[in-house]
């Protein structure tokens, strides 16, 4: 990776991360109160966050399951996958096909202690400890090279984490799309999704305690067209690039995001 983030292995309670706060947002116990006090800061200026952070993961796991289902797809790797929580990609992925083997990937030292003790019983699956933007070295990692085979298709999944990183040419989020799709054979499918919002203040304001509040280790909430040139190139599964809650969704009452001061937005595309 290029740039002057290094990556630590160890865990500073003190020093809110955005795998942390997801963590508390959807109920877990993996979390430090400097987390859960940027939680209730977070809540004073965009109030929907628990709902959107419980809609993306329901979204995450739709996902994984249409992939596995309908498309075929054995080999799952994830990007800054944060914590550990229910229905994770292998169980997901893994009730579809027993054989199908998932490559788990963040730079929170805690997701790689957890994740590790979570799936020590697993042989399919993998958590490596790397930023999601070094790709040589999660690609060449042992544990990538034993569970995933790159002449076959493979779904990546940038599931609500490209806003932890700032744009580059060379390390922003369209640098790190393409470089991955280096890598990958024609129909392999990309998962992407990340906050998003039309209102300029609440753009400024989000990224501006975000960044502060995590020491520098934050991106930008962005519009939907940054989004949108991620998928360039690519065809663009039904229903396009929408509003998390609306993709597929389970069925006629499943929960929508109803507030609208940011979105968490996105979609799938195949590689050509």
């Amino acid at each position: 990776m290029q740039g002057d983030k290094q990556l630590s292995t160890e865990i500073d309670a003190n020093v809110p991360t955005a795998a942390r706060m997801y963590d508390y947002y959807l109920g877990g116990k993996d979390n430090y109160a400097a987390d859960r006090a940027a939680v209730e800061e977070l809540d004073k200026v965009v109030p929907s966050t628990r709902r959107l952070a419980l809609n993306n993961r329901r979204f995450l796991q739709r996902v994984v399951k249409t992939l596995a289902e309908d498309y075929g797809i054995r080999q799952f790797l994830d990007h800054g996958s944060g914590l550990p929580t229910q229905d994770n990609v292998h169980q997901v992925a893994q009730r579809i096909d027993p054989e199908s083997r998932v490559v788990y990937v963040d730079n929170d030292p805690m997701v790689l202690v957890h994740g590790r003790a979570l799936l020590d019983q697993n042989d399919r699956t993998a958590v490596i400890h790397a930023d999601m933007r070094s790709t040589d070295e999660i690609f060449s990692h042992p544990d990538t090279r034993r569970l995933i085979d790159f002449s076959q298709p493979v779904a990546v999944l940038f599931n609500s984490v490209f806003h932890c990183i700032p744009d580059s040419d060379t390390d922003g989020p369209t640098a790190v799309v393409r470089r991955v799709s280096e890598h990958l054979v024609p129909g392999s499918y990309a998962v992407m999704c990340q906050l998003v919002s039309d209102d300029p203040e609440v753009r400024r304001s989000v990224t501006e305690f975000m960044d502060q509040a995590t020491q520098g280790h934050w991106g930008r909430v962005r519009e939907e067209k940054d989004v949108a040139e991620w998928f360039e190139g690519m065809e663009i599964l039904e229903p396009g690039l929408v509003e998390v809650s609306t993709w597929r969704p389970d069925n006629e009452v499943a929960p929508r995001q109803l507030t609208q001061e940011w979105i968490e937005f996105g979609g799938v595309g195949r590689l050509r």
